[in-house]
């Protein structure tokens, strides 16, 4: 068996690098390009350590966890032990991931790659399977990309998921409930009640209204004709004059609702000066909340206990 050392130790050194890319990524940490490339260079000097020295201390355990501290120290400034050991714990995650992945699509296709101490490695003819290869070079950065795109996708929700609320709203006598998400975008205020306006889509909307009614007020709103209001909303229907992004004035239609609850955690707060904007159409399109609430709407409220 040939073993061409510099093939595998480039190889082991992209990935090296693409993985201190990842981590540096997710951790949101800033460090020059150089510095990675250090960072990668001292991790690829793993193989030719383990392949001529297979009994040495960094083909331990402890010996691994210790190069891989100096990996972390060649690729980012150190600070404090507690961000070392993140971007270590990180480091870890991010190789495991982008690996695991690599070796489930192997499993899946039933490609032959081999894997060693000093990274992925496949022998044949010196360079190993072309196949393998080429598996290894174009699935490390779809694993990369995929993983990448994951993670902050599930920053996000969690994001979005902290800022989620039960809530119930009562109209004409009749309360329905949703999920509403605080929006810090949302600093519409009715410039003649001063009242905050929270904002609600129209799949949950539409619960209080029967067909004709709502095909009525959406015309209305198209048009910006009033008189199509249907006669038993026009006490509840106000119209809020706000300004666009693009600078661009409209109107909004609101409701006058009876009464807002916001159920935080045990609590249960109770806003009534408050309008419910209209939004024709959907506000998510995995329909996770319904609801947009205004940042500034918990010092309008009073707190009761659940």
């Amino acid at each position: 068996m040939t073993i061409y050392l510099d093939a595998v130790w480039i190889l082991n050194f992209f990935l090296d690098f693409m993985l201190l890319l990842l981590t540096q990524a997710l951790a949101r940490e800033y460090a020059k390009r150089y510095r990675l490339f250090i960072g990668a260079f001292v991790a690829s000097l793993l193989v030719p350590i383990t392949l001529f020295y297979p009994e040495s201390f960094f083909a331990s355990v402890f010996g691994k966890l210790l190069y891989s501290i100096i990996i972390i120290l060649s690729s980012f400034r150190f600070y404090t032990i507690y961000r070392t050991v993140k971007l270590l714990l990180l480091f870890y995650f991010v190789s495991f991931s982008v690996g695991g992945g690599l070796i489930a699509a192997h499993y899946l296709f039933q490609n032959p790659i081999g894997l060693s101490q000093g990274g992925f490695l496949t022998f044949d003819s010196g360079y190993g399977d072309p196949v393998s290869w080429m598996f290894v070079i174009i699935g490390f950065p779809l694993a990369w990309i995929y993983t990448k795109i994951r993670m902050d996708k599930h920053a996000v929700e969690k994001i979005r998921y902290d800022q989620m609320y039960p809530v119930t709203i009562s109209v004409k006598n009749k309360s329905f409930s949703t999920t509403g998400y605080i929006d810090s975008g949302n600093q519409l205020i009715d410039p003649i009640t001063k009242k905050a306006v929270i904002i609600c889509d129209e799949s949950f909307l539409k619960q209080w209204f029967s067909e004709d009614d709502w095909r009525s007020l959406k015309l209305a709103h198209d048009h910006l004709e009033v008189e199509n209001i249907p006669k038993n909303w026009e006490k509840f229907i106000q119209l809020i004059p706000y300004q666009g992004v693009a600078g661009k004035s409209n109107f909004l239609f609101a409701i006058k609702p009876d009464q807002l609850i916001i159920y935080d955690e045990a609590n249960e707060i109770v806003i009534n000066k408050v309008l419910v904007g209209i939004q024709f159409g959907e506000l998510t399109r995995d329909h996770r909340y319904h609801c947009l609430l205004h940042p500034q709407i918990f010092k309008l409220s009073a707190v009761h206990t659940a």
